[in-house]
């Protein structure tokens, strides 16, 4: 064993040490779900599914100018992307309320177009926005930041169109990268508490719902959900980084670094 591996041994058991404890704490005979983790559990995947769609959809856009733009604005847009995300989640949900709730300003607005921003579907989508956009905007940033220069102008010298570059050049390069700040963003949004539970307390997903289930009946409860939300939250980051570990490997190998 390797000296750097041995000087890495307590972090990795000091990280170890929780997960060892749950699988001992976990009472496999008697493990059952509480009334509403179901519930619970499909509102987590389903609008997290669809949160996470719509952090792609919004913040690509976004990640791609910052990563090629000269604008002086540029600086402006990225300080305001690190105080999203340096922003403690439960200040963020009651800046949330601040804005979209039926008595602020903008919220009343909405409110006239019968829009209803607190305590629905939309809140709740709404606030894993704000869990997860700024960290997506960020990491794509740096992998577009990540391609070639000359390769991009060697494509639109050939006639290629801006969306036909992003399609056949920026993507492929930035495959892994764009896969692993989406998996960043999925375990980000699907675990959000903070800002949830301020803006969007109904419908409750896996994390408000373990809170509930441990103050109202203990932590022996909640192991059952607590299992679940591992199950459906680490999947798609694990095969994430086992593509993007896969790739470096083969890119070692063919002598590209």
């Amino acid at each position: 064993m390797s000296r750097a591996l041995w000087l890495g041994l307590p972090a990795t058991i000091l990280l170890a040490i929780p997960f060892v404890a749950l699988m001992g704490a976990t009472d496999w005979m008697q493990l059952q779900l509480a009334y509403g983790d179901g519930a619970a559990v499909a509102v987590s995947l389903g609008l997290s599914s669809v949160s996470t769609l719509l952090i792609v959809l919004l913040g690509t856009p976004l990640a791609l100018w910052l990563a090629r733009s000269q604008s002086a604005w540029r600086g402006a847009l990225q300080a305001l992307l690190l105080v999203s995300l340096l922003t403690p989640p439960l200040a963020m949900g009651i800046l949330l309320v601040t804005a979209y709730g039926p008595y602020a300003t903008l919220g009343e607005t909405l409110g006239r177009l019968g829009i209803t921003l607190s305590n629905n579907l939309p809140a709740f989508i709404l606030a894993q926005l704000y869990g997860g956009l700024a960290y997506y905007i960020l990491c794509a940033r740096t992998a577009f930041e990540s391609v070639p220069r000359s390769i991009v102008d060697a494509a639109r010298s050939l006639g290629c169109s801006p969306a036909e570059v992003f399609r056949r050049v920026t993507l492929p390069v930035t495959r892994r990268a764009l896969a692993n700040a989406l998996a960043i963003v999925w375990v980000r949004v699907i675990g959000e508490f903070g800002i949830v539970m301020v803006f969007a307390y109904f419908p409750q997903g896996i994390p408000v719902k373990l809170f509930v289930n441990l103050q109202n009946e203990g932590v022996d409860s909640v192991y059952a959900l607590l299992w679940l939300l591992l199950l459906v939250t680490l999947p798609f980051p694990l095969w994430c980084l086992s593509v993007h570990q896969r790739g470096s490997v083969s890119a070692s190998r063919a002598g590209w670094f």
